[in-house]
């Protein structure tokens, strides 16, 4: 099976098309506070290049549901990514499917993720940072869950991801997708085509291992 890429935090239209040419399947847009956040008219701009089949991902954290349906709205939405404390309820109303990130420091934080069994359409595994909810630049223990990933859910691998250590996080895990932000940045916000290009490679191999 092919690993698909997403590649998080895209704030203005040539990053997007630099990230299209390179073979991303998905892009995000952060619409929750962070370095990479912005406006849904910042948003806007940034994807309304992008072509059909890519997916457009919108990146929450506890959002109201107007601003998620809204943004669904405008900036034409394959799914939103949910990192806060969204509830399974909560998940199961969006308008779009859902990608529910859990922050994992170690196996036990996989078993909070069967609650949504039915409200979601994939999860996301990111590092366990204190006081951050996502885009730390930080892994976590793919070891410590290897073997322990939920089957029924696709599962999406991000925290921490570059090109020198994606081939190992697929190998390892064998995850649906990758998601990556800091790990292809000349600055925070700012994409690098080289290592955008070089992190699509290294997907590409590991997936000719798998």
């Amino acid at each position: 099976m092919r690993t698909r890429v997403k590649i998080c935090g895209i704030r203005n239209e040539a990053d997007a098309a630099l990230a299209v040419a390179a073979g991303a399947d998905a892009l995000g847009v952060v619409l929750a506070e962070s370095p990479r956040q912005v406006t849904l008219e910042q948003a806007r701009r940034a994807l309304r290049a992008v072509p059909p089949f890519v997916a457009r991902v919108g990146v929450f954290v506890d959002a109201e549901q107007d601003l998620v349906a809204e943004a669904a709205r405008v900036l034409g939405l394959s799914a939103v990514q949910f990192h806060g404390d969204e509830t399974p309820e909560e998940c199961a109303s969006a308008p779009l499917p859902v990608v529910k990130a859990f922050r994992i420091g170690g196996v036990e934080d996989l078993a909070g993720i069967d609650a949504y069994r039915g409200s979601v359409a994939a999860v996301l595994l990111d590092a366990r940072v204190p006081g951050a909810r996502g885009g730390t630049g930080v892994p976590f223990d793919w070891e410590a869950v290897r073997g322990a990933l939920p089957t029924w859910v696709p599962v999406v691998v991000a925290g921490g991801l570059c090109a020198d250590n994606v081939r190992a996080a697929v190998r390892t895990l064998r995850p649906y997708a990758v998601d990556v932000s800091s790990g292809v940045e000349a600055a925070p916000g700012v994409k690098d085509a080289t290592k955008v290009e070089q992190f699509m490679a290294a997907v590409r191999a590991a997936d000719e291992e798998r």
